[in-house]
């Protein structure tokens, strides 16, 4: 009577995860985009850009949240992975890998219909089947 129990503990702990707009630590982006604009380490323009920059991140929270259940479980599931591996979290890179996904998809789906079925290669001197 445990095992199932156990598997829908199992089944919960892995939908969190993409269930809601993940908190992203949108600092060292930030700063980067910042240092890279100013002309040294103490240009007091990089704070304005840093915050511009962060200003801007939570905006694209923002419309994640407005736009979050729109998006596919499986998406969300491997963007979530992808904007948070090797580098800098940001919320744009979280919501254009799934506007991308989304749009990979629907692409596939308008487009599988009217493919023709291919032809056998039989110019190179192949047998038809």
């Amino acid at each position: 009577m445990i095992l199932p129990a156990a598997f829908a503990l199992g089944a919960q702990l892995l939908l969190p995860a993409a269930d809601s707009v993940p908190i992203l630590n949108v600092n060292p982006v930030c700063q980067g985009i910042a240092v890279q604009g100013g002309s040294s380490f103490h240009d007091p323009a990089i704070a304005k850009e840093k915050q511009d920059c962060l200003d801007s991140e939570h905006e694209v929270r923002d419309e994640l949240i407005k736009r979050w259940s729109s998006f596919s479980a499986t998406d969300k599931s491997h963007c979530i992975d992808e904007s948070k591996m090797g580098g800098d979290s940001s919320y744009t890179e979280l919501l254009t890998c799934l506007e991308m996904a989304r749009d990979v998809r629907s692409l596939g789906k308008e487009q599988s219909p009217a493919m023709p079925a291919k032809k056998p290669d039989t110019a190179r001197g192949k047998p038809s089947p």
